[in-house]
């Protein structure tokens, strides 16, 4: 599977959050080409601010390796990662974290601040966004669109 293909994987479950009536967000965790872990946003539903895409993903691939550190494994997601998931990646050690759209207003992956690269902290991810990003961008915009 190719880059694109998992993240057309994760933006199915974006679709599927959507239709769920919330913010069309999704994730998938892979390690060694096979995915592991999937997660979409429902901190609606959930009433759980803590219930992102990435931190379901992160869940899910944990419980499937019967670990917590994830080490080795790639994060896929539709929309750059906010600073409390980018910290549960860290805390994984996920390797590396390839993301969709941009996030001008939480996006801890480069657009407000970049966590994978302070030095200070003990882990660092290789990071890769703009992925399909088109495509992620336009769903958050049309679903936020239909709630105005």
């Amino acid at each position: 599977m190719t880059d694109q293909d998992i993240m057309r994987e994760a933006l199915a479950l974006a679709r599927q959050a959507a239709e769920a009536g919330e913010v069309p967000v999704g994730a998938v965790v892979v390690k060694d080409g096979v995915i592991v872990g999937r997660g979409m946003n429902r901190p609606i539903a959930g009433h759980d601010p803590s219930a992102h895409a990435e931190i379901a993903a992160l869940r899910d691939a944990g419980q499937r390796l019967q670990n917590y550190r994830l080490v080795g494994c790639t994060l896929y997601v539709t929309l750059e990662p906010c600073a409390m998931c980018v910290g549960a990646m860290l805390h994984a050690r996920v390797a590396r974290v390839v993301f969709g759209a941009s996030d001008p207003k939480t996006g801890a992956c480069g657009s407000v601040i970049n966590l994978f690269e302070e030095e200070r902290l003990n882990h660092h991810a290789t990071v890769e966004g703009g992925l399909l990003a088109e495509e992620s961008a336009d769903m958050l915009k049309a679903f936020f669109a239909s709630r105005r």
